[in-house]
Order: structure tokens, then sequence, then C-alpha cells
């Protein structure tokens, strides 16, 4: 079995070191310079590529010759995993049996970019894995494997990201032995009716609307901790929040945003139902610290008022 693999971000990395193998090339999005210095910082399926020593064909886009190459290690299948492009149908008739794509989500549930990132922000209490054979619409082929995993109240996108990552890499071997010995890649036709889609995550999206409840602001702040982070002002300075706790059952008379008390756990604030605890936060031009460690150091947090 001959594997072209796509991918692009860390959470590709385990399902490759699983198929490595049989994979004959690599195709992953070309770096691009980021930074005050604009230095290029390769992203992880590359440098794994190179560890493996594997054929690597970066790209912009499919527009670019490079893209053409890929059919000349002449694979029999396409494995393809946070790749971040869209695959254009003249390059999903290229392997001999065909393409499979491996979405972090429940599909047709979350297609689109961020699935992951959605699950936490809309407070799902279950997201899963699902392997299709892509087409050229996004997140729309046919079912071939489907799992589902609790959203653990304590995950965040860090934690629920590399539990599915792992997972998918478990499923994936079998996955390819199964296409590798039926030649064939069957699968079952998605519920289109009740797809919902993960938009591109924004930095604007961080920002904390006190007025929602303690659980939905929580789940915010787990959903963006690496990117944007949920942020919010106090004293005319951004406040990164990193992780907090939600209590719904508690109640208070003042204003959404409104700093109640500090505790050891944390920095209470009111929301429109309920509490959240601040356990860990930055402030602007501060490093990261836990949050009562950085109200010792901060004269007057209580009845401030955060927007």
């Amino acid at each position: 079995m001959r594997i072209v693999f796509f991918g692009s971000s860390i959470f590709s990395v385990p399902s490759l070191l699983t198929v490595k193998g049989q994979v004959t090339a690599v195709v992953t999005k070309k770096a691009r310079p980021k930074g005050r210095g604009y230095q290029i910082d390769d992203n992880e399926v590359k440098r794994a590529a190179l560890e493996l020593n594997l054929p690597l064909i970066e790209i912009n886009s499919f527009k670019d010759a490079e893209a053409r190459s890929i059919a000349a290690f002449q694979p029999d299948l396409f494995v393809v995993i946070s790749f971040g492009l869209i695959v254009p149908g003249w390059a999903l008739d290229i392997p001999s049996i065909g393409p499979i794509n491996i979405h972090p989500s429940l599909l047709p549930l979350h297609r689109g970019p961020s699935p992951m990132q959605w699950a936490l922000l809309n407070c799902d209490k279950e997201t899963g894995i699902t392997f299709i054979r892509m087409n050229e619409k996004m997140d729309e082929g046919d079912i071939i494997f489907q799992e589902r995993l609790e959203v653990r109240d304590d995950d965040d996108y860090t934690s629920l990201s590399d539990r599915l990552a792992k997972r998918s890499a478990d499923i994936l071997s079998g996955i390819v032995d199964r296409i590798e010995r039926e030649r064939v890649i069957k699968g079952d036709e998605q519920d289109h009716s009740i797809a919902t889609y993960s938009s591109i995550i924004t930095k604007e999206m961080g920002r904390i609307d006190w007025s929602a409840s303690a659980r939905e602001i929580d789940c915010r702040v787990r959903a963006f901790v690496e990117w944007p982070t949920a942020y919010t002002s106090l004293d005319g300075k951004r406040l990164k929040i990193y992780r907090s706790l939600a209590d719904e059952t508690a109640s208070s008379d003042q204003p959404p945003g409104t700093i109640l008390a500090v505790t050891r756990r944390g920095v209470e604030v009111a929301t429109g139902k309920g509490l959240l605890t601040i356990t860990e936060l930055q402030l602007e031009n501060k490093k990261r610290m836990n949050a009562y460690d950085f109200s010792r150091g901060y004269r007057e947090l209580r009845g401030n008022l955060l927007n």
C-alpha cells in the first residue's frame, strides 16, 4: 500500500508516525514568515517528515507546480488530516483506491476548520473522530468509521486535541489495513440536513461578554486557551484568562464583570448567571501566573469592573 500523507499541524503527526512505513511522500502547507523578524517556522509535519527521511512536497495551493508531482509517487491511498487546504477534484482522482480524511468531530456536526474549538465553545458533552471518503465538498464525504468521545469538564483545546490526535492514530492503522485488504473505500452517506459548521477562529472571538453565563464563559476560556485566548480588560489593560471555574448555582446582585472576591482558588467575578473564578491569567506586559498570586501584587481588585 503506497500512501501519500497530507498534514500541516501537530495534530497530524501521530497519524503520520502510525503509517510511516507505507508513506511514499508527505504533502504539507508551505511555512509563512511570522513574528517581528519574519522568521520561517517550519510546521511539525515537515519536521517529522525530514526526521523520517520521507519525500516532502510543500505547497501554498494546488495551483503550485509542486502539487503536480504528487502523481509521480503512484499512491494507492491519500490520508488527509489537519491539512488546511481544500484538495481539488483532479488531485482526489490520483490515488488508485481513493482519498480518506480524518476529521475531529462527529460529522456532519462541526464541519470546517475549527471543530474542536467549536465543540468546546458550544459546551458540547461529547465529540468524536470521523473517517470519511473525501470528495470535493468540505467534510461532506461518506462516513467510513466514527467514534464518540466524551468532552471532560476539565478539557481545554490542548488536552482535547492531544487526546483526539492520539486516538485518530490508533484507529488509522486498522482503517488502512481494511482498505488494503478490500481495495475499496466503503462508507455511508452523511445526513446533510443536520450539518453544522465551524468557522475560522478570529482574534475578536476571544473577547469575554460578562453578561453570558459562567458556564459559557468558562467554555470560551477552554476553547481558546492556545489562541486567541479569552480576554477582558482590567483598568484599561488587556487581561488574558487561561483557566477558570464556573459555578452557576451562586448568585450576586452586582453587575456582570464585577470582581466580587479574591480567595486562594482565584478571582471571583459576577456573570450573567453564576460566578466565574479565574484561576490563571496574564495582565498586559506581565507574565502568565496563578490568579491568587497575581491578586497579592495588585491592590483593590475587589469591586473592580472587568469589561
